[in-house]
């Protein structure tokens, strides 16, 4: 039996009533399997079972026999087997003569180079992968430039203590309100810290230490027509325009 040469990944699914191998690509490991071929022996073996189970006495012993009268010449019938599966399959393969490898021809050979897909890639598909390669990347890349276009702070407030209240469509109105309120409080406060004569800066104490006048915020001013209260600062009433006291 001369030597047989093949994949180096093969299955074998033979069993002492036939044979049958399944051989895989050595690049991609797709599978395919030979034909089923019966063994005589085991057909044999099976009609002296059958006879053995009827008549018994000398049937049954020769058909207790079979299977090791199977095992025991059906070396060679298991390599002649083997050699026609191979025989069978082996015009599903292509041998690469750079790695050595048996790869199936119908997805892991390059006709053009003679070789397989590992040494020598098909140009089309590479360069199909590529440029799938390159609109996923530029894809990704045109949506990062759109997100940075997008304001999504326009909304927010920064001052320290500043809590936001987002409605389900974003920052509601009611929010923007209570910022605009946090920040007018935040500029009286910071403007309280200094005097309203001279502008030194306040220490605490009742009376600025650089002019004596009082260290106390000027009263906001109402006016006597509309009742309207205005700053402490206003000639004028900020709602009719009247002079104010």
């Amino acid at each position: 039996m001369a030597m047989i040469e093949f994949v180096r990944d093969f299955y074998d699914h033979s069993t002492d009533r036939g044979y049958q191998f399944e051989f895989r690509c050595d690049h991609c490991f797709s599978g395919f399997m030979s034909s089923y071929q019966p063994s005589m022996i085991g057909s044999a073996g099976s009609l002296l079972e059958a006879a053995g189970s009827v008549f018994g006495g000398i049937f049954g012993s020769v058909g207790n026999s079979a299977y090791d009268i199977q095992r025991a010449v059906g070396g060679t019938a298991h390599d002649k087997a083997l050699q026609q599966a191979v025989t069978e399959v082996k015009e599903k393969f292509r041998r690469c003569q750079r790695c050595g490898k048996w790869v199936c021809k119908d997805v892991c050979w390059n006709d053009r180079a003679s070789q397989c897909t590992g040494c020598n890639p098909k140009l089309e598909q590479e360069a199909l992968s590529l440029r799938t390669q390159e609109q996923v990347s530029a894809t990704e890349q045109q949506l990062r430039e759109k997100a940075a276009n997008i304001d999504y702070t326009s909304g927010i407030d920064m001052h320290v203590g500043t809590q936001q209240q987002v409605s389900a469509g974003g920052y509601s109105p009611q929010a923007s309100a209570q910022n605009a309120a946090y920040g007018a409080s935040v500029a009286s406060a910071a403007a309280a810290r200094n005097c309203s004569s001279c502008g030194a800066a306040l220490t605490g104490s009742k009376f600025c230490s650089e002019c004596g006048a009082s260290a106390r915020p000027p009263e906001p001013k109402a006016c006597g027509a509309c009742g309207h209260t205005s700053s402490a600062t206003a000639r004028f009433c900020e709602e009719c325009g009247g002079k104010l006291g």
